[in-house]
């Protein structure tokens, strides 16, 4: 994998970059639609290459490996074969699974045990194990495995997670660099910053995580409930010490508002299943601010969805007639929603780039964020 930057904004961090992995290109800042089992929810595979401008999507190791097994991945010949997706696809390690799943699971210095939300059944995740399971997937970007702490947690939990996250990292690098890929193409390792909300251990993280000298480095904790000021604090403080020539991805972040907020602070990749969660049920984001289908309002408003002149569906589904499609419960109308939220966060980062390279992203940034989170 290789990452090159175009271009850096002159009155921020932000940069516009671009990696070339054996699937493509991806133009950064990027957003990353969220396919937790090999599917984008409620939007075609078709779709999101072709209307979208979606240039990698996310997989998950936890819910793949449950469904459909590595058996049938391996045999339909990795992800990319199984769901049709030629891009790049970018797998997590399971390592929020074993934050969510915290009644379910029991954690060691091993790895986590933990019981499947499918059938009860028990399966352990290792380090090494999980580093087999996204060769199996055939992911073009890998994630180290980790544990994502909770928000809040004390100082010592939180130190002590940290520890465990970079010996367990230790043990992805020695397996990935002893095993190869299973498909012809090349993958790279992503390590994971822990630290929770503490400064000093998000600074020892990202010295430790830097060291590693991997092909991109991720963020991760953040998003988990946090205030938003202090997530854009630990983040500027992680970026501020994370390799500059390597890519940069904030995991599960986030709205509109923070996006822009952390792309301006150094971020390059981001991944979140709002859009399309939001969008199954009913808000849709525009750059005029957030709307609540639902909302009788727009009952008779026959105007486009974004009325800013931006086609991120097809001109004919207006607003009165999308919250028609919410209100008699038809498929269709979560479909739209989510396709129009997809559209807008991808349009979003593609002006931020463009924006960073005409050398006014700052600017552009602080109109944005108003827009970004008023409620129509």
């Amino acid at each position: 994998m290789e990452f090159q930057i175009d271009k850096s904004d002159s009155k921020s961090k932000a940069r516009a970059g671009e990696i070339t992995t054996d699937h493509g290109k991806i133009q950064t800042p990027i957003f990353m639609p969220v396919g937790t089992a090999g599917a984008v929810k409620a939007v075609h595979i078709r779709d999101i290459k072709e209307d979208t401008n979606a240039q990698i999507i996310l997989g998950n190791t936890y819910h793949l490996y449950l469904r459909p097994g590595m058996e049938v991945m391996e045999a339909a010949g990795g992800l990319h074969k199984f769901n049709g997706w030629d891009r790049p696809i970018l797998t997590d390690s399971g390592g929020y699974q074993v934050y969510s799943l915290a009644g379910t699971r029991k954690l060691t210095e091993e790895g986590v045990l933990f019981q499947s939300h499918i059938d009860g059944s028990r399966h352990m995740f290792s380090p090494e194990k999980v580093m087999d399971i996204q060769r199996s997937i055939g992911a073009d970007i890998m994630m180290a495995f980790d544990e994502c702490t909770p928000y809040p947690c004390d100082y010592e939990y939180a130190k002590n997670s940290m520890n465990l996250t970079h010996r367990w990292l230790d043990r992805c690098v020695t397996h990935f660099e002893k095993t190869e890929g299973l498909y012809g193409h090349k993958q790279a390792l992503f390590p994971i910053v822990q630290g929770s909300t503490y400064p000093d251990l998000r600074k020892i993280s990202a010295e430790t995580i830097a060291k590693v000298g991997a092909e991109g480095n991720a963020i991760g904790g953040l998003s988990v409930g946090e205030p938003h000021e202090m997530m854009y604090e630990m983040t500027e403080a992680v970026c501020d010490i994370l390799p500059k020539d390597k890519p940069r991805y904030l995991m599960g972040v986030g709205t509109p508002a923070n996006i822009l907020e952390s792309i301006a602070l150094g971020v390059d990749m981001f991944d979140c299943v709002m859009p399309t969660r939001n969008g199954r049920n009913g808000m849709l984001f525009t750059s005029e601010g957030i709307i609540n289908i639902k909302n009788k309002k727009w009952y008779k408003d026959f105007s486009p969805i974004d009325d800013n002149g931006l086609s991120f569906v097809d001109s004919q589904y207006t607003k009165a007639y999308l919250r028609h499609l919410f209100i008699a419960k038809e498929i269709l109308g979560p479909m739209i929603a989510s396709m129009h939220n997809l559209r807008f966060y991808l349009w979003l980062v593609a002006e931020a780039r463009a924006h960073i390279l005409a050398g006014d992203f700052a600017s552009w940034k602080n109109i944005m964020i108003p827009k970004l989170q008023n409620r129509l």
